[in-house]
């Protein structure tokens, strides 16, 4: 049952890559509100998932308001997967100009110091569109971490879509990949993480939006291992195909404390920027899973 679960998944998304880049862009983009708003009024676990993550961030919000916000977070998901799918086939002079971030000076001072730098983003807006950015307008290649997925197939896919826009694709898994992500900062690389949701047993505990979540503490580990740069990124859509970004102050190491408090304190700052970016575009946060700690211990 699981492998033949698996083949249809994996089916879907190659039929995705394969046929929605043919698509006129109106069309896709049509085509995304269109399964966005169908699963939005299907109301499953997802949609509602989202919702009750969007309490979180819009908390004066009623009924009605975070209706609106949970649609129009589906429509900005399900446009992320549309552009993505096209990625492959975009002109790559359109990364110039479809994509505005600022204080880019920061990222590129930093890249231009030698000391390695790590780009933290959580799930907000299109980040594949953003690693084109870097890779095709600053024209710096970098390293990303993807979670290994199922069926293998479908992983597999993810990585040679990545691979094709400039990037390097470590697994999750292994345990190997924090060893490389240091080589490549010492050797005054970037590395870019989707760090707002933690994966492993040693996240570290934040406050996010007044309530306690965990996110990875790798972002902040590299930092003192290998004195590169951390800098948070935020990301949000305009009107298509525009997408918005802002690079944030680095991050600095404490000066003083143990390296779980620097940590921690590294963490929190970073979760800080995030939740500024998200505070002012939550329909572009496309969190559809739980996050914060008391929703976890809810489960079964």
């Amino acid at each position: 049952m699981g492998g033949g679960k698996d083949k249809l998944v994996d089916g879907l998304y190659g039929l995705g890559w394969a046929g929605v880049k043919k698509l006129p862009e109106p069309v896709a983009a049509a085509l995304g509100r269109k399964i966005a708003d169908v699963a939005w009024k299907r109301r499953g676990k997802s949609v509602l998932r989202l919702e009750s993550n969007l309490a979180r961030v819009v908390p004066d919000a009623g009924p009605e308001r975070l209706r609106a916000l949970s649609q129009a977070g589906m429509r900005s998901y399900m446009r992320y997967w549309m552009e993505s799918f096209r990625l492959p086939a975009m002109d790559p002079r359109r990364f110039g100009t479809d994509v505005s971030i600022k204080d880019e000076h920061i990222l590129r001072e930093a890249l231009a110091s030698g000391r390695g730098v790590i780009v933290a983003l959580p799930h907000l807006a299109n980040w594949d569109l953003a690693g084109a950015w870097v890779t095709g307008h600053v024209g710096v290649p970098f390293t990303t971490v993807a979670e290994r997925l199922k069926p293998e197939s479908l992983y597999d896919r993810f990585v040679a879509y990545r691979q094709s826009l400039g990037m390097e694709v470590l697994p999750h898994s292994g345990g190997a990949a924090f060893g490389t992500l240091a080589r490549r900062l010492r050797a005054g690389g970037l590395i870019c993480l989707v760090a707002d949701r933690d994966l492993s047993s040693s996240g570290v505990e934040v406050d996010f939006f007044g309530a306690t979540a965990r996110m990875p503490a790798g972002p902040a580990l590299l930092a003192q291992q290998t004195g590169a740069a951390l800098l948070p990124v935020t990301l949000s859509y305009g009107d298509a195909p525009k997408m918005y970004g802002r690079i944030h102050p680095e991050v600095e190491v404490p000066g003083t404390g143990t390296r779980a408090e620097k940590t921690a304190a590294m963490t929190q700052s970073v979760a800080d920027a995030f939740a500024s970016g998200i505070a002012e575009h939550p329909e572009d946060w496309h969190m559809l899973q739980r996050l914060w700690l008391d929703d976890l211990e809810e489960r079964p």
